[in-house]
């Protein structure tokens, strides 16, 4: 038996194949997510919503034809965007993505809508949130007239895998819209009606690992469920015991939760069934390493007046001869600030005449990167019965750094346990998918399939 995971990232497109029986993943395949549309305004961020879905219809097709015995399909993606789709199912809009800034907008006595949004429903809405995209849209007149629901673009991708014209949206998408009440499971009409917005432009949402539909009438497609509660099911053993830290492009901490609210700075997610999930956010986290590396190859063609392909191997090879340096830097790396203060940014401390090089700056970057995370865990911790005692890590931007793995294993006092698979949101849907077929009968016997690196 074979299952498969997809995964509708911002950058790539992957689709995995495991074996449901062992967990080994036997093929995966990523393609670039390169859709960005060109903007019409500088804070838009919008990528092709066809383009995406022919790059994933395409790879599961290539799958199927290859694996004859695939069980059922498990889908993810990029949370918080929005895309508009008719009565027929199709996009009539482009995605707008996470990293969308629309909502950061003035709207009105110096309030952006976002902040407006938040101090008229009660509801912390930030920058990017599916809900925040769409107010700003209905306020600007920009909603399509052909529009009938919102979704996220793996929702779009699933209904269509489906064979459906409307979407159904997961809980764990849901809350990443805003104007969601958790605690009853679904988006809240009064809040949304006195923002002025349409409640049955919402789509309906679930809390179950349900089946949507079938794959050419014959593969199980389950309902797509957030990229972060997929990473976490994907890179977790025991939900309940397991800290996972998630450095990507943007970089994230997630652990089990019975709280209804969260400490500032951090969200209640819905995971799987009852199951919650505390989260904190970087919005730049595996980012400010590349800034880094961009500045030091900028640097080195500004001062050989050449061209300079990559800064890593330099940076790869200084870290493997020096484990820690002197007089550190302190380097906050909130190069894009936060979802609450998106006008913060990153600052350097205690930089003398000792410690002004490149190697403090790259000890300072990582050092910037663990303690964001760690202080967001604190605040969450420091509200929870019983803290997580066993700490995940996934996402290329520390599966690749060993020095990372040291420092975020220092500040969190705990050793760190990789999964031998790489793509763990691909991972976590096909797990999900799993569990919605019925080949298990619960989440944590489908977790089991997991494996380490010793």
């Amino acid at each position: 038996m074979k299952v498969i995971g997809l995964d509708i990232g911002t950058t790539t497109v992957c689709a995995v194949v495991l074996d449901a029986k062992k967990g080994d993943v036997l093929k995966s395949i990523t393609l670039p997510n390169d859709t960005f549309l060109d903007n019409t305004k500088p804070f838009e961020k919008i990528q092709n919503p066809e383009k995406i879905l022919s790059k994933a219809m395409s790879l599961v097709d290539e799958l199927i034809s290859e694996y004859d015995d695939i069980v059922s399909i498990g889908v993810t993606g990029q949370m918080h965007g929005l895309l508009y789709i008719n009565e027929k199912g199709d996009a009539v809009s482009g995605l707008y993505i996470w990293q969308d800034a629309s909502a950061n907008e003035i709207y009105k006595d110096g309030v952006s809508y976002a902040q407006y949004l938040t101090a008229l429903t009660g509801y912390k809405m930030a920058s990017g949130f599916g809900g925040a995209t769409y107010f700003y849209h209905n306020e600007n007149n920009m909603v399509p007239e052909t529009a009938v629901k919102i979704c996220t673009i793996h929702d779009y991708v699933a209904m269509k895998l489906a064979g459906l014209r409307e979407p159904v949206m997961h809980t764990s998408d849901a809350a990443s819209y805003g104007l969601f009440d958790i605690k009853n499971a679904c988006f809240d009409k009064c809040a949304i009606e006195k923002a002025g917005l349409t409640f049955e432009m919402f789509p309906a949402v679930t809390d179950e690992n349900m089946i949507l539909g079938r794959k050419n009438g014959k593969i199980p497609v389950s309902v797509a469920i957030g990229d972060n509660q997929a990473s976490f099911l994907g890179s977790v053993s025991d939900i309940e015991k397991c800290l996972l830290v998630n450095v990507g492009t943007g970089s994230q901490i997630s652990f089990a939760t019975k709280s209804e609210k969260a400490p500032a700075g951090l969200e209640i997610r819905p995971c799987i069934g009852e199951n919650r999930i505390m989260v904190g956010s970087s919005l730049c986290g595996g980012r400010a390493f590349a800034l880094l590396e961009k500045f030091f190859r900028e640097t080195a063609e500004m001062v050989t007046g050449e061209k300079v392909t990559s800064a890593y191997k330099g940076i790869d090879s200084f870290l493997e001869k020096t484990e820690k340096v002197e007089n550190p830097i302190s380097f906050s790396t909130l190069f894009c600030g936060t979802r609450e203060n998106p006008e913060d940014r990153a600052k350097v401390e205690n930089l003398g005449i000792d410690n002004f090089t490149p190697g403090h700056f790259v000890y300072g970057v990582m050092n910037g990167m663990a303690e964001e995370l760690h202080e967001m865990y604190e605040n969450g911790a420091s509200i929870c019965e019983e803290r997580p005692c066993t700490l995940i890590a996934s996402g290329n931007g520390i599966r690749k750094n060993k020095t990372l793995q040291r420092i975020v294993s220092g500040y969190f006092g705990m050793d760190i346990k990789i999964p031998k698979h790489k793509e763990e949101a691909a991972y976590g849907s096909a797990i999900f998918s799993l569990t919605s077929a019925g080949i298990y009968d619960t989440i944590q016997s489908a977790l089991q399939l997991i494996q380490y690196e010793n």
